[in-house]
């Protein structure tokens, strides 16, 4: 097998290991492992990082200098993959160039699968984390055990649907609180450009188009945008409440039965 060939074949490998520490770090920050995993991607390979969360990631100190780095790894490792690609094939009869491109498609395919394994995934981001935690200063916060995202709560994005049930009412007039549901901020168009209203006070208006981020019961969250203008969604309301309060008693049972 030809230097040039493994070269090219490290350089993919090598490739695949940055953006999975890339991942791991933007996670370390706050990051979704779904977002976080598009844009270390995104930078690594300079496409697509132009989504409206990209300004998001980088105005992140932290994230920032790891979207730096990874950019710049990255534009030095599609070079010289492209180099060894070219070379793997320069001075070669006919039937060596079949050969080298079956090693690659060999190559190629070990390292997707490598890539796709969900052993290994969980295996590398442990070894990752841990490097991370010992030699960088990256910070970190488990969000889900924090939040008790695994707990039956959920972070949710709600949109205002016209006509709705939230649709032209106050948060004071909702009473989502009594549902167990906190309003942490929304994001609002308003004529060309979108603002970010960050705890929003409870005389504040909802209107439709609106995007509420929403901590609460995952049950819960998931059926407030669909709900009906009018009684029928008043009823709806009512009923989250009552459970919120049976929620909260079993609750307080289990902390005094500790």
């Amino acid at each position: 097998m030809p230097a040039a060939l493994i070269t090219f074949l490290l350089v993919v490998f090598s490739s695949i290991v940055i953006i999975r520490i890339g991942t791991v770090a933007l996670q370390m920050t706050g990051l979704s492992r779904e977002i976080a995993a598009f844009q270390a991607q995104s930078a690594f390979s300079g496409v697509g990082f132009t989504t409206s969360e990209s300004e998001y990631v980088v105005s992140h100190p932290v994230r920032r200098k790891i979207i730096r780095l990874l950019m710049l790894l990255g534009s030095a490792g599609i070079t010289s993959a492209m180099a060894s690609l070219v070379l793997t094939y320069i001075g070669q009869t006919a039937s060596q160039m079949v050969w080298n491109t079956v090693w690659i498609l060999i190559g190629l395919t070990g390292l997707y699968a490598f890539s796709r394994s969900k052993f290994i995934d969980r295996v590398m981001s442990r070894i990752i984390a841990w490097a991370l935690v010992k030699w960088t200063r990256i910070k970190v916060l488990d969000y889900e055990q924090v939040l008790g995202l695994s707990r039956g709560y959920s972070i949710s994005i709600l949109r205002v649907r016209p006509g709705g049930w939230l649709d032209g009412r106050s948060l004071r007039e909702l009473k989502l609180d009594e549902e167990g549901v906190l309003v942490l901020g929304i994001f609002r168009k308003n004529r060309d450009k979108e603002i970010y209203i960050g705890a929003p006070k409870g005389d504040l208006v909802l209107r439709a188009g609106d995007r509420l981020i929403c901590y609460g019961p995952e049950d819960v969250l998931e059926t407030i945008p669909e709900r009906l203008k009018g009684p029928l969604g008043d009823v709806e309301h009512k009923f989250a409440v009552t459970t919120q309060r049976m929620r909260e008693l079993r609750e307080e049972e289990e902390i005094k039965s500790q």
